[in-house]
């Protein structure tokens, strides 16, 4: 597998970089899952969970906790999605997604399609657990996990082309 170089970023949360571009994120991970649940795929496709993989990844934990807090938060209070009950979830895999994302590109400082399946796979079967909380039934945490692989393809392919142009 190729490996690319990839100017990434650790911001702060005194530059208002870090708030520019948690915010593009969090608009971004709002209008995609809209678009995805207007046809009726926002489960299979984890929309919600996209930008914040490359904001976290790019521009780094802090840039990644932003995007994975207020995007969930801010959906769910203008548009009711994530319902109630699963807000929690998607919060807490989130917040998994974005700090095993930057914590692998800070440490390989570096893109493949390797680093992000081991990024994407490695934080659903961690997050995995808050469903598996909620729901309090394997059978049906793992059914949700299944449903999801197109999305985890999704954010491994189309995250891999999406940081690759950010370069």
């Amino acid at each position: 597998m190729q490996n690319t170089t990839l100017k990434l970023y650790s911001l702060d949360y005194n530059d208002w970089k870090t708030y520019k571009m948690a915010l593009l994120f969090v608009v971004a991970n709002i209008v995609f899952p809209q678009i995805c649940h207007y046809f009726g795929t926002g489960a299979v496709w984890l929309p919600i969970y996209f930008f914040t993989l490359v904001g976290a990844y790019k521009y780094g934990w802090k840039v990644g906790m932003l995007t994975a807090l207020f995007s969930p938060l801010t959906s769910h209070f203008l548009f009711g999605m994530p319902v109630g009950i699963m807000l929690p979830v998607v919060m807490v895999r989130s917040v998994v997604l974005a700090l095993v994302a930057s914590a692998v590109s800070f440490y390989f400082k570096k893109l493949s399609l390797l680093l992000l399946l081991l990024v994407v796979v490695g934080s659903f079967l961690l997050g995995g657990v808050a469903d598996l909380l909620v729901r309090g039934d394997l059978y049906h945490a793992w059914q949700s996990q299944l449903t999801g692989v197109p999305g985890m393809l999704l954010q491994i392919f189309g995250g891999y082309a999406v940081l690759k142009a950010l370069r």
